[in-house]
């Protein structure tokens, strides 16, 4: 099952989730491509939205506004839905409609793979430049030899000592059994979460286990204006 978080006021870019890609709202592009892979739910915090994603013909949960990321916000629609601990829950975010079907396919497969007693979550990364790195919209991560990630942070990681030509972009898209879900929900929001702004070092934190896949993708996700008008321009999409 595919669920995908859509917050409607993101600090960043307010309302960003309604521009329009392909004359659709941006959550509801990224569910139609979506949907051509597995079950879509849409798990949003606002009655507009809500409408809007039922006349699009989607299956939406309405959660709280108070969630602090998009992970709690998949907990309450897995605890609405009544879901099995043991299903395996897609989370993409509603602002990464450019994402290929085929790297959603691939991971999926990777998800039932790993996902174990001994791997908590799975996610995704792609190579970027030395310049890309330097962005603090755009998340890096660091992995042992084993694909388990290390860290990950807005900064430009790791640290140049010495010329280094490896770095990772993280992609927001996760995978984890329900169960695993609860269990990182129960832990409180960590220092470095709060810090980084990032969800997935909450589960670090805990010493829990990151899986990671590593992908070929031409995709944008969208944090920024300037971001949505970049992805405009190179896919050609309509306003």
């Amino acid at each position: 099952m595919i669920i995908i978080p859509a917050r409607l006021k993101s600090t960043r870019f307010p309302k960003k989730i309604l521009y329009k890609i392909n004359n659709v709202p941006m959550f509801i592009a990224t569910a139609q491509k979506m949907s051509k892979i597995d079950e879509v739910i849409i798990a949003l915090d606002d009655e507009e939205v809500l409408k809007i994603a039922k006349d699009f013909g989607f299956k939406a949960v309405l959660t709280s506004k108070d969630h602090e990321s998009g992970t709690d916000r998949i907990k309450e629609a897995s605890d609405i839905l009544n879901l099995n601990e043991n299903e395996i829950i897609i989370n993409v975010q509603a602002d990464e409609p450019f994402i290929e079907e085929e790297n959603i396919i691939k991971f999926k497969e990777f998800c039932s793979m790993n996902l174990n007693e001994d791997v908590f979550m799975a996610s995704c990364y792609k190579n970027i430049s030395k310049i890309e790195a330097s962005d603090p919209n755009l998340v890096k991560v660091v992995i042992d030899k084993f694909d388990f990630a290390l860290y990950f942070s807005r900064a430009k990681i790791p640290f140049e000592r010495e010329d280094y030509n490896d770095f990772k972009g993280h992609l927001g898209i996760y995978g984890y059994r329900v169960k695993s879900l609860k269990e990182f929900c129960a832990f409180k929001s960590s220092n470095l979460e709060k810090s980084e702004k990032l969800e997935q070092l909450r589960a670090l934190e805990n010493g829990k286990k990151i899986k990671m896949l590593k992908i070929a993708t031409k995709s944008i996700g969208i944090d920024t204006l300037e971001d949505y008008e970049k992805a405009l321009k190179i896919f050609d999409h309509a306003h």
